[in-house]
């Protein structure tokens, strides 16, 4: 894990969206990971996940603050956490500025549907190249739409690691494009669900929202976040 935490992105969102909008400007091709627990759990045995994040065009950036503080506890300075949907929207605000075009593929069509007209109304110029829910049997095939209709920004929503893994399998394939899996951020973003009030992402508490409205998942907060500092305390007491 030691070399996933050196690569977490360690500026803020301000920089990251400076960044991003050069990128968009001058038509690079950038793939985010949004990095939580559950992206460093995974890593640990999945080899081709693990590939994927390490690779060093890949940028990762700290989305959960479990994330941010275990880093700062292990000695790696990270000023706070970059999160999933804040870089989506973002994408969508300064694609919408320099008038870019955008692919979005996952989730339910009815999802989908919705967050299309949300951004003709919020972002007319930004230009919609296509969109695929995330229920197609043959995802690559997708794939090869987005390769031909050339986007400036892709969003995938399938869940990690599913959307990393098949981003960073085509991913040669393109000459530009700002890509990022943003996991259940369709929902949000198309109002499909709410984003945890104000008062708990000032606080760093939206996972405690989500599991209060969700119960379910508390399992996965297990499996990931809480064997996660487990395993990072176990690490630091052993280099202590």
């Amino acid at each position: 894990m030691k070399k996933l935490f050196s690569k977490l992105y360690k500026n803020g969102n301000d920089d990251f969206n400076e960044e991003m909008s050069k990128w968009l400007k001058n038509n690079k091709k950038q793939f985010i990971v949004t990095a939580n627990p559950e992206t460093f759990m995974k890593s640990k045995d999945d080899n081709e996940i693990n590939t994927l994040l390490l690779d060093e065009d890949t940028i990762l950036v700290p989305d959960g603050i479990a994330i941010v503080k275990t880093a700062n506890m292990l000695g790696y300075n990270i000023k706070e956490r970059i999160a999933g949907i804040d870089i989506a929207n973002q994408l969508l605000e300064e694609g919408n500025k320099q008038k870019k075009s955008i692919y979005l593929f996952g989730s339910k069509q009815e999802v989908i549907d919705d967050l299309i007209k949300t951004i003709v109304e919020k972002y007319p110029n930004l230009t919609i190249a296509g969109s695929s829910n995330g229920y197609k049997e043959d995802k690559d095939k997708v794939f090869d739409e987005i390769v031909s209709v050339k986007p400036d920004i892709v969003l995938v929503a399938l869940g990690i690691p599913a959307q990393e893994k098949l981003i960073y399998k085509h991913l040669d394939r393109f000459d530009k494009g700002i890509f990022v899996g943003v996991g259940g951020s369709f929902d949000v973003m198309s109002g499909h669900k709410k984003r945890a009030p104000k008062i708990f992402i000032k606080l760093n508490l939206e996972w405690l929202y989500r599991i209060a409205c969700e119960p379910k998942r508390i399992k996965r907060f297990y499996d990931s976040n809480v064997k996660f500092m487990f395993k990072a305390l176990n690490r630091r007491n052993k280099n202590d």
